[in-house]
């Protein structure tokens, strides 16, 4: 067939065809308006945005990403481009007199590990408590939600950086095995403790602390910020038969986690399953939750003061954190902003006496210098990070998680794809933007 004869056809099928009425109304050339809208996120982010005005991340902050993850010049020139006289900008008041900086015989700057300053579980006398050797630590992303490389890359980075890796609500994987200390996140399908028929079964969970050493905590996932009240979503695109054997889900429809747990429907009930939890692992059992209504944190805190069980950390997830798919209304509109909802929750414990007990955990866009010291100002202990992580290893910020389809291969199942995440390159490259993080918090305290 000829060229023209191809035209005329498709032509003719836009003519005809009723599902597209730009296509109905202008044959051939309506195709340049859906291709122009499906590169247009490119366009715009190479050719048409300045580099503060994307979002999540503007250019700017996922440069500093970049240099650090890499080691190379992370300064930027000609002073700030920020607004400072806008409503809520942050300000570090410094000292007239800091602390001289230290540097080995190669003039490289000496950094502390940074430790988690408490031991957590101790309050509750749990018999494996845990201390974190970093107050920087790999946020929550599942083995589904990422891809096996990706995760791989992130499991090496943090154990040569010396943090903890949240598996995510997935379950524990093999790529998540690799040496790092684990935080095994529990949501509400129980993925890698759970039954035949998809209930939480405890011998199932008794059986995975056994054989996986390298888990420090637990986390009883409530909610998270990019969409609370929604349980999590997985496509089926990108349920491959290793994580359908692994979660133990078909292949042939999306992974939907409900949204809200079958073992607790209440307060005492949730409390009452964390102490389980401990007291069959020994380990640390936390909670992480969005920030919605009060009432949940009050008669959290009441039964904690009143009966000294409870959980033993509390991650704060602010309505501005990162999901791989999530519907936009959730996404936008509901749960509280990090700072506002970490201070409501801080507070309410504060006024029962009990933050000293607690380990606080902050989380959703936390993992630059100048965030991560406002977060600690206000009481956190520790931060998670996980987009800032995704980008030290690849990512370009191309919004197409939920396609599978992720051009940089970080959270795509696509064998073609996942080979652009080199594992021992990337996996130095998390390693060193862990650290660089870690050393300008420093040197801002």
């Amino acid at each position: 067939m000829s060229g023209a004869g191809f035209l005329l056809l498709v032509f003719i099928h836009d003519m005809v065809q009723k599902k597209h009425a730009i296509l109905r109304n202008f044959p051939l050339v309506g195709h340049l308006r859906y291709l122009l809208e499906k590169i247009g996120p490119e366009l715009r982010q190479y050719w048409v945005a300045n580099d503060k005005e994307e979002m999540p991340f503007t250019r700017a902050e996922r440069s500093w990403v970049y240099a650090t993850s890499k080691k190379q010049n992370n300064n930027f020139g000609f002073g700030s481009s920020e607004l400072m006289y806008d409503t809520g900008y942050p300000i570090l008041k410094h000292s007239a007199f800091p602390t001289r900086d230290k540097y080995d015989a190669h003039g490289n700057l000496l950094t502390s590990s940074m430790p988690c300053a408490k031991l957590i579980g101790a309050a509750h006398n749990r018999k494996n408590s845990y201390r974190p050797e970093s107050i920087v630590n790999i946020s929550a992303m599942s083995f589904g939600s990422l891809g096996k490389n990706a995760v791989a890359a992130l499991n090496l980075g943090a154990k040569e950086a010396h943090c903890y890796h949240n598996t995510g609500e997935g379950g524990i994987s093999p790529y998540h095995k690799l040496g790092g200390d684990l935080v095994w996140q529990i949501g509400t399908g129980y993925f890698g403790a759970r039954d035949a028929e998809g209930k939480f079964s405890m011998e199932v969970f008794k059986q995975a602390i056994e054989n996986n050493p390298t888990v420090k905590m637990i986390e009883i996932k409530l909610s998270q910020g990019a969409k609370p009240g929604k349980g999590g979503i997985l496509p089926k695109d990108k349920i491959t038969e290793e994580i359908s054997k692994i979660r133990g889900i078909p292949r042939d429809r999306d992974c939907i986690s409900p949204n809200s747990h079958s073992e607790f429907t209440n307060v005492s009930e949730l409390v009452e399953f964390i102490e389980s939890l401990a007291d069959i692992s020994g380990l640390p059992v936390g909670i992480k939750s969005a920030v919605g209504e009060s009432k949940f944190w009050e008669e959290l805190a009441t039964q904690m003061k009143a009966t000294n069980q409870g959980p033993d950390f509390i991650t704060i997830d602010g309505g501005e954190g990162g999901t791989g798919a999530a519907p936009l209304a959730f996404a936008d509109h509901v749960s509280l902003p990090f700072k506002i909802g970490f201070k409501r929750v801080y507070t309410i414990f504060k006024n029962h006496d009990l933050i000293n007990d607690i380990t606080w955990i902050g989380s959703s866009k936390l993992g630059f210098p100048d965030r991560a010291v406002v977060a600690f100002a206000m009481g956190c202990d520790l931060i998670n990070i996980a987009r800032e992580s995704m980008l030290s290893i690849g990512c370009i910020q191309a919004q197409q998680c939920h396609t599978g389809h992720c051009p940089s291969g970080v959270a795509t199942h696509n064998a073609w794809l996942i080979r652009g995440v080199d594992v021992p390159t990337k996996s130095k490259r998390a390693a060193q933007f862990l650290k660089g993080l870690r050393k300008e918090i420093l040197q801002l305290t």
